[in-house]
């Protein structure tokens, strides 16, 4: 779900609509801030990302509940979320953020994925940032990434057990 449309960029274009080949690539990297969590782990589950541009202005913010799951299940949905916005709307460079240092460090292969529930998420996000092109991951503190945390957190708010 779509909280809060930025400045117009990929506006022209909803996800899901057109084919693949219709949408222009966009110039320069976009910033990834995500996070998801449970309140119960697992329990009523969201995530939450904001994408912006290098210097910080505002695209877009998303925000879904996704029922009950566990806070990392809900870490990969917010990335899955991000990465799916990126392809949708055309961007070959995308840089994420996260304050999961699981999901960060699984994603640049030095941690294995051991849990099942996991894999299939790992496995979908690894082929979408093939897609994409060029995605870079960075962990960073909470500080750090409490716009995604507020988005997370009202979408938990939403979440049904």
């Amino acid at each position: 779900m779509t909280l809060r449309p930025g400045s117009g960029q990929g506006s022209r274009r909803r996800s899901g609509q057109g084919l693949p080949f219709d949408v222009e690539p966009r110039s320069g990297p976009v910033v990834a801030y995500i996070d998801g969590g449970a309140r119960g782990n697992p329990g009523p589950a969201g995530y939450g990302v904001r994408i912006e541009q290098l210097d910080g202005t505002l695209i877009e913010e998303l925000a879904e509940a996704i029922g009950t799951a566990t806070n990392n299940v809900a870490e990969y949905r917010g990335l899955l979320a991000a990465l799916e916005w990126a392809k949708a709307h055309g961007h070959r460079e995308l840089h994420v953020r996260s304050d999961s240092l699981l999901l960060v460090q699984q994603m640049l292969g030095n941690f294995k994925v051991k849990n099942e529930g996991l894999r299939p998420l790992h496995a979908k996000a690894q082929l979408l940032t093939h897609e994409i092109g060029n995605v870079t991951f960075e962990h960073v503190g909470r500080a750090k990434n409490a716009h995604a945390d507020r988005l997370a957190n009202a979408a938990m708010d939403r979440a049904k057990p």
